[in-house]
């Protein structure tokens, strides 16, 4: 009786570490195309993969959803594991919008990391930048957060910053992102979702869904 109750209760230590071991991104009901996310015919990565799950998250500066939305990936992204490589895609709102320029001259002059959130919060809380600034307020504001200001401004419109921007809005047509934020998984699944965090719980289970197909 009582090896019967040790080996019992042995099975059920075992079962709990099991639980607590497993990936929270594996539970839950499983994920319903044209629901939670569409798939994204004839997708492809906006980078190679090189062994690496793509999650993408299109976004515009000006966007208040995406100012919402930020907070929750900056937290989310930190917890992502090594297979899985987040990247900004920075969609203009009209041609030539200058926050996608500055994007991509802030991440060229290191500057990028640093002031991502700080932009987010100047437009759509502090209100000091506006939503479509010239090309002399954005490089101000960056100069006042540690860009070299001449360097900024040469990068902000030099050549490598245009075809960076034309490769970012050429992801976003061919991905059929309707609006702006939208996490694309691998080039292949559109994210849908009912909420912001319900976005993110999606990405979730479409990351465990590749990791799983590439074993």
């Amino acid at each position: 009786m009582i090896k019967r109750f040790l080996l019992l209760s042995l099975a059920l230590l075992w079962s709990v570490a099991a639980i607590a071991a497993s990936p929270a991104t594996t539970s839950g009901p499983a994920l319903v195309p044209g629901t939670d996310y569409e798939i994204i015919e004839g997708g492809t990565p906006f980078e190679p993969l090189a062994g690496k799950i793509e999650v993408t998250e299109v976004f515009g500066y000006w966007c208040h959803v995406c100012a919402e939305f930020q907070p929750l990936v900056d937290a989310w992204k930190r917890k992502l594991p090594k297979d899985v490589r987040f990247t900004y895609v920075p969609l203009e709102a009209t041609a030539g919008d200058q926050f996608a320029r500055g994007y991509y001259a802030a991440k060229s002059t290191g500057v990028q990391a640093s002031t991502h959130n700080a932009v987010f919060v100047a437009v759509h809380a502090q209100q000091t930048l506006p939503k479509n600034p010239t090309a002399d307020e954005l490089a101000a504001f960056y100069a006042a957060r540690g860009a070299n200001a001449s360097k900024f401004n040469a990068v902000l419109q030099g050549a490598a910053t245009t075809a960076s921007v034309k490769r970012a809005r050429e992801f976003a047509l061919r991905s059929n992102v309707p609006g702006t934020p939208t996490v694309v998984i691998n080039g292949k699944y559109r994210v849908l979702g009912r909420s912001l965090q319900d976005m993110l719980r999606i990405a979730d289970l479409l990351i465990a869904q590749e990791r799983a197909g590439k074993r």
